[in-house]
């Protein structure tokens, strides 16, 4: 069984606080495990200590480290956030600053930790943005050793300067269930093939 990980991005550190993207994370864990992927954990970045910095360990306290371990670990990465000011949120640059450092952290081959692993975005919002926050993250994504699948983002956003949120829906919408659904059967697929014939690097 592939595993897949997803990253909540939001700015709530308190993971008692609802959030949207958690909400959005729970559609697209519904059409993963009919896809035969495990989402082993859903991580709320902004509860850890994640230190600014652009190495694998910024030094004491830094929690960065057991988290990039969990995130190679898995086939997929699920990379969820919400829209701030039209793009995606600070802690998710984050996380893309701090994966700056698997550029140099290439095997004999010249491939990065995180060759041959599949990426997919959870995006929500009031406000446009989605297209620009996916293309941000899918850009950041790939330089650093992602592959991105085909119908690789899932969002939804609400009214522009309303106050619907995503979590606040009493229902899924139709096209966001079939995005998710298109979007775990393509990453599934790509994350299969990817880990049974692997990118041959250099050479």
């Amino acid at each position: 069984m592939l595993k897949a990980i997803a990253l909540n991005c939001t700015l709530k550190a308190d993971t008692a606080e609802p959030s949207s993207t958690d909400a959005m994370i729970a559609v697209l864990k519904t059409a993963f495990e009919k896809q035969d992927v495990e989402i082993t954990e859903t991580v709320r970045v902004a509860a850890l200590d994640i230190k600014p910095g652009v190495t694998s360990d910024e030094g004491k306290g830094d929690q960065w480290p057991a988290l990039r371990e969990k995130i190679l670990a898995a086939d997929i990465l699920i990379f969820g956030g919400p829209i701030w000011m039209g793009q995606i949120s600070s802690i998710a640059k984050r996380v893309l600053e701090r994966m700056d450092a698997f550029i140099s952290e290439t095997d004999d081959q010249g491939r990065m930790p995180s060759y041959g692993k599949v990426a997919v975005a959870a995006i929500v919002g009031n406000e446009d943005g989605a297209h620009f926050s996916s293309a941000q993250l899918f850009q950041a994504l790939n330089d650093v050793g992602y592959t991105i699948p085909a119908g690789g983002v899932c969002y939804w956003v609400g009214e522009a300067m309303g106050s619907t949120d995503f979590q606040d829906l009493d229902d899924t919408p139709d096209k966001v269930d079939e995005t998710a659904a298109m979007l775990a059967g393509n990453a599934a697929h790509l994350a299969r093939l990817l880990k049974e014939n692997p990118y041959p690097g250099e050479g």
